[in-house]
């Protein structure tokens, strides 16, 4: 009896929030996960157990995914020991929030290694090593829309990472592999809730029209659509996952 190959996704920032979710939902729905992580080594271990322990496979791999050497020294070892690359999720990210007027530079020059340059570097490894069958999928944000002040920063570096998702898709073509990104909104993870007061998050839990906030759970679910057989025909498509919010 022959069993189905081995299907490998790659998360990166697949430690923590909604990269940790993603990472757990993957491996229920049967890939191998390789959680990248650029510090958080307790929490990839912690994430790597979990699907383990839930009887799923992943392994944790550190990688800075602004440095092209480590981000390729990470996939040629996925490839050396799992024989390839089917899905390419992009979560690492950084977030610092200020009024334009008052943002600090040098925290606007982090911001951007990690999410315009980061973005750039892992989706230039992910187009020369995806399979066909294969799917990337970037994280974005939904005030790329709804344009709240004090994400200057942030926003300005993922409309930027939308953009180049959307060249991939079309670069892309021919090869049987999707391009996509999911942007969420308001999501209750730990790096969103901190420093909120009850006040805030229960005001911000009323701006979609499903009020309540977003839980890693449901981005998870997007992505998972998108890179399994069911979203195959969703390429090149920012989706906002946000409970309807303008």
């Amino acid at each position: 009896m022959s069993t189905a190959p081995e299907r490998i996704a790659v998360v990166t920032g697949g430690s923590r929030g909604i990269g940790r979710a993603i990472s757990t939902r993957l491996a229920a729905d049967g890939f191998t996960v390789v959680v990248n992580h650029a510090s958080g080594t307790d929490a990839a271990a912690a994430t790597v157990a979990e699907i383990e322990g839930a009887g799923g496979r992943a392994l944790a791999v550190q990688a800075d995914v602004a440095d092209e050497h480590a981000v390729a020294a990470m996939l040629d070892r996925v490839e050396t020991d799992h024989g390839g690359v089917d899905v390419v999720v992009h979560s690492a990210g950084r977030l610092a929030l200020s009024t334009i007027a008052d943002q600090d530079l040098e925290a606007l020059d982090a911001l951007h290694r990690t999410n315009i340059r980061g973005t750039f570097v892992v989706a230039q490894q992910a187009a020369h090593r995806l399979r066909a069958g294969g799917a990337f999928v970037g994280l974005s944000t939904s005030v790329v829309g709804t344009q709240v002040p004090t994400y200057g920063a942030y926003v300005a570096s993922k409309s930027a990472a939308e953009g180049m998702v959307m060249i991939l898709a079309k670069e892309l073509r021919g090869r049987d592999v999707t391009a996509n990104v999911v942007a969420p909104g308001p999501t209750a993870t730990e790096l969103f809730l901190d420093g909120k007061t009850q006040e805030q998050i229960d005001a911000l839990a009323k701006v979609p029209p499903l009020e309540r906030l977003g839980r890693p759970e449901d981005i998870a679910g997007v992505v998972a659509f998108l890179v399994g057989p069911d979203g195959r025909w969703v390429n090149g498509q920012t989706i906002r996952a946000n409970g309807g919010m303008v």
